[in-house]
């Protein structure tokens, strides 16, 4: 089944090129079924890069799902032009009084900073607060994971002692391969990491209404639920294209700051070397586990 998606968005484009089935507003009311509708708060930097790298990952159901796309209006991205914005976006605000099968919070370029210290952080918190009654399950990456510990349960983040960047092997928590989330995954999986903070295991643990679904020995802590699957937190990025972490290390060289080379990624750590994009599957495999049995199966038809 397809995503819906409107016309003119320039994911649009880029997705039909990769034979992913997409369909205009106009042709999903011809058909009579119930579609999913997901909210994504998209608080990356390149948002037009991320539109795209998640509606790939959302459209691999036999479900119809609506997006919409929402930002800070407390913060004024740099790098998205406002027209796309003002095309594509609408706030908090504008959406708050409806209800939602599944929502998505992304990462941001800001943890280095104290939650308290990021511009939208209280606008954030009003939307994680709001998820609580208005959404089914909402899915949590990178920095938005950590947000949401912190604010749902009050797990600290703590700073590296340098970026953690590469695509890491994690294994499934022995006590959670039962779990519909984990559907089908192999005993290790890869997924891809770019971040300057982590959260711990021995905090989690601490909270009774969470569980560790995997993890990795040089990564750390990469998936966390909540036992009534309200909230999934992933600490990961497997959205991410197979040069997407070429590209940041490309821009973090030219702007000086001397970064290690992205582990377990360039072929004989050779940076001429084309990556494997090696993480493909596991990523889809998991978006749709999250659609089908966390979100579909969960919401009722008549939800208002």
């Amino acid at each position: 089944m397809p995503i819906n998606i409107p016309a003119n968005l320039p994911a649009r484009e880029q997705l039909e090129h990769e034979n992913i089935f997409v369909m205009t507003t106009d042709r999903a009311y011809m058909q009579d079924i119930r579609p999913i509708n997901i909210v994504i708060m998209n608080l990356m930097p390149l948002k037009e890069k991320t539109e795209t790298q998640l509606m790939r990952l959302l459209s691999n159901t036999p479900l119809q799902v609506n997006i919409t796309l929402i930002h800070p209006a407390s913060h004024v991205p740099k790098n998205t032009p406002q027209q796309h914005l003002k095309s594509f976006y609408t706030t908090f605000e504008e959406i708050k009084h409806r209800k939602f099968d599944g929502m998505i919070i992304t990462g941001a370029p800001v943890e280095k900073f104290p939650f308290e210290e990021v511009t939208y952080w209280e606008e954030l918190v009003k939307v994680m607060d709001w998820t609580k009654t208005n959404v089914t399950s909402t899915l949590h990456i990178c920095w938005g994971s950590q947000a949401g510990l912190y604010h749902h349960f009050n797990i600290p983040k703590y700073k590296l002692t340098k970026k953690l960047s590469g695509v890491f092997t994690h294994t499934i928590s022995k006590e959670d391969k039962t779990l519909k989330l984990l559907r089908g995954f192999d005993d290790e999986f890869r997924v891809p990491h770019s971040r300057y903070t982590e959260v711990k295991r021995e905090d989690i643990e601490k909270v009774p209404e969470l569980m560790i679904l995997s993890e990795s020995e040089e990564a750390g802590v990469n998936l966390v639920a909540s036992k009534n699957g309200k909230q999934i937190f992933l600490s990961g990025h497997p959205e991410y294209d197979c040069f997407t972490l070429k590209e940041e290390y490309i821009r973090d060289r030219d702007k000086g700051l001397n970064p290690e080379m992205p582990c377990h990624y360039f072929p004989g750590n050779d940076t001429t070397q084309i990556p494997k994009h090696n993480w493909h599957s596991h990523a889809y495999l998991l978006f749709s586990n999250w659609l089908n049995y966390y979100v579909y199966q969960e919401t009722p038809y008549d939800w208002q």
